[in-house]
């Protein structure tokens, strides 16, 4: 039996409100745990139009019905809209998944704002925009974040640093097969990352053929074999109109076997010391724009002095 982590990333103050309750309802069904990652500051979903000039940007909002997923108020915040303040507006929501059991972490303080621009930023705006997220995450829950996912799967160098210098002991920032340690600048990171493994739903829909009465079987497919996962989420999709193929995914792990549980909890069987040490890099996925932070091929073993 394999374990799957769910990582739910909150991107959006209607994610926060709206999707983060159901979710929470179809998990507690289930007694299923979960690790939730929010945007805790200015919800600017809006400015992420411009993106429109990114190659393969207009191929997936477009076989994902971006408009309707999202609705136009949300797409509005930034451009036509103020953004409104996430941490403060969503609060209650996302105190009860804390009070629920759930893993919580940070994703971003503006989750457009960072996903836009971390890559080619330097250490002073990185730690700023980390700083800012944690901070509005302390006032909201009464202690730091038990955890980092990164917007987008979009970080820099100082961002990494700055997750070893919280004293994190793991995050899922990017995309690989499994977890590792980074080694950046000759020095090896002190946490763990734990990359999702498995495709989105919003990569998958419109592909082949799938859509959002299959995505969830297309998934299934992907998880035959005994092997641990890490499945991203989004509260604006599997908690609104995906959520249907999202509880039937969850059963069917389910029936395959599978430990549906958090991040958190696979990383805590995990001995750092004994995983694969590989180099920041970045490359496509499939179904997504642009570059993410991928695991590249092995380095060598860990054993370099931490961060």
């Amino acid at each position: 039996m394999a374990r799957i982590a769910l990582k739910v990333d909150v991107d959006t103050l209607r994610g926060a409100v709206e999707g983060v309750p159901r979710l929470l309802d179809m998990l507690a069904r289930r007694d299923v745990r979960a690790t939730f990652l929010f945007s805790v500051g200015p919800d600017h979903t809006g400015w992420a139009l411009r993106r429109v000039f990114r190659r393969g940007f207009l191929s997936k909002v477009s076989r994902t019905s971006v408009v309707r997923h999202y609705g136009l108020r949300t797409l509005a915040y930034g451009v036509l809209l103020p953004g409104p303040d996430i941490g403060r507006r969503g609060a209650d929501p996302m105190r009860a998944c804390r009070d629920l059991g759930h893993e919580c972490g940070l994703h971003a303080w503006d989750h457009v704002y960072w996903q836009d621009h971390v890559r080619t930023r330097d250490e002073h705006w990185t730690r700023t925009q980390m700083q800012r997220g944690h901070a509005r995450f302390t006032e909201v829950f009464g202690r730091p974040p038990d955890t980092h996912g990164a917007a987008g799967w979009q970080a820099n160098a100082h961002a990494f640093a700055q997750i070893d210098d919280w004293g994190m002991t793991h995050a899922s920032d990017g995309r690989g097969s499994a977890p590792y340690r980074l080694q950046i600048n000759g020095r090896v990171c002190s946490h763990i990352q734990l990359p999702t493994t498995l495709p989105t739903f919003d990569e998958l829909i419109g592909v082949d053929g799938i859509d959002e009465h299959t995505v969830d079987r297309a998934l299934l497919s992907h998880t035959t074999q005994d092997v641990d996962q890490v499945f991203t989420l989004h509260a604006e999709l599997e908690g609104a109109l995906l959520a249907p193929a999202f509880e039937r995914l969850i059963d069917g792990w389910r029936a395959q076997g599978h430990q549906l549980t958090s991040v958190a909890a696979i990383a805590a069987t995990l001995d750092p010391t004994a995983l694969a040490v590989r180099p920041l890099a970045w490359a496509s996925v499939a179904g997504r724009s642009g570059e993410l932070i991928v695991e590249p091929p092995t380095q060598r073993s860990a054993g370099s002095t931490a961060l």
